[in-house]
């Protein structure tokens, strides 16, 4: 089963300093048919304008990721953590039992882009954790990149989820396949260019959600950079 999400189907929110899409219900955004995939519950793709941002918020039982396309996303949160996440980072927050934080866009003049996940956990009130790492260019020209998982496999940043996340940055002939138990659930989300995938093409900001199926089958990416979930069924 294949679900095509358009872009310009998703919620979406102008606060003037932030412009978000919302892929599931979140916010002042409801929409019953979109509560969430599997064990994935968010995709939010955001634009925070220059030294602005989230302002402290509390946060539990839930694993928040954080992708950064460009700009500087600057974190601080109660666990004592401030950091900046620079595009190439891949941020992960277990909130577990309660933890509270702020984001800011700390890049001088430029609007910080990025994709904003959350997964429900495998384990309800864990201690709160933070985790951060960087996967370069090279780690996904041609190739997905394993970047989370519930294990940590590949120096992969590891989540209380089930969960692997894998990102790709794929371009003409740079065709990948990515083999998944047809008992669980697929997502996959391109945030920039253009991506065929299982015979769907896709423009930036497409989705497909996919069930029963064996594999993610990828061709004529042209400048594409996409984010493939493989999830529990829930």
């Amino acid at each position: 089963m294949l679900k095509v999400r358009k872009s310009e189907a998703r919620g979406y929110a102008n606060h003037g300093w932030l412009k978000s899409y919302h892929s599931f219900s979140f916010a002042t955004y409801y929409d019953p048919k979109f509560m969430g995939w599997g064990n994935l519950r968010v995709i939010n793709d955001d634009r925070i304008e220059p030294g602005r941002g989230f302002g402290e918020h509390s946060h539990r039982d839930m694993e928040i990721i954080s992708y950064v396309l460009t700009g500087e996303l600057a974190h601080r949160d109660s666990l004592g953590n401030i950091e900046g996440i620079p595009p190439g980072d891949v941020q992960r927050m277990s909130a577990g039992t309660g933890v509270m934080h702020s984001e800011f866009n700390h890049a001088e003049g430029q609007q910080t882009h990025f994709i904003q996940i959350w997964i429900d956990p495998k384990i309800k009130g864990i201690v709160p954790a933070y985790e951060q790492k960087t996967f370069s260019k090279n780690d996904k020209e041609g190739k997905l990149k394993l970047v989370v998982s519930s294990n940590g496999d590949e120096d992969s940043v590891k989540v209380n989820a089930d969960i692997r996340l894998y990102a790709g940055l794929l371009d003409g002939d740079q065709n990948v396949t990515l083999d998944i138990d047809p008992e669980r659930k697929a997502y996959v989300h391109l945030i920039r260019g253009c991506l065929t995938v299982n015979g769907e093409t896709l423009h930036a900001g497409d989705a497909i959600m996919m069930a029963e199926e064996n594999q993610v089958r990828t061709s004529e990416g042209k400048n594409a950079e996409v984010l493939i979930f493989d999830l529990a069924p829930k």
